[in-house]
């Protein structure tokens, strides 16, 4: 059974930082890059970041690059998410993803998704 569970998502102010956590079953993590996608009302799921098995090359968002940051911990079958100088427009919901990059579409699996909502 293939599962992502994602925490860590809230209320925050402009300009302040979340830490979103993504833990995923030992048969998903093992072997597979993960990614970060946000979903805003009315718009489509877009990519954020993504971090391969075994950690050594990501990519990001022009959205985001400098202000967010991914990485995993292969020990504890987890990937986060460090977000800083957030801003109103990263107010989505935030999707884990295990098997892609950065299209929607290579991605067999995703959690359920924690929303982050960033108060100007």
């Amino acid at each position: 059974q293939v599962q992502l569970v994602e925490s860590g998502g809230g209320l925050v102010q402009a300009g302040g930082s979340l830490r979103l956590s993504c833990a995923a079953s030992r048969r998903t993590f093992s072997t597979s890059a993960m990614g970060w996608f946000r979903q805003a009302p009315g718009k489509e799921r877009e990519f954020v970041a993504a971090i391969t098995w075994s950690g050594s090359r990501s990519s990001y968002a022009d959205s985001v690059k400098g202000r967010f940051t991914i990485s995993r911990d292969n020990a504890k079958n987890t990937v986060d998410l460090q977000m800083n100088s957030l801003k109103p427009e990263d107010t989505a919901v935030y999707y884990c993803g295990a098997g892609g990059w950065a299209r929607i579409y290579e991605y067999a699996w995703w959690g359920q998704g924690t929303q982050v909502t960033v108060s100007s």
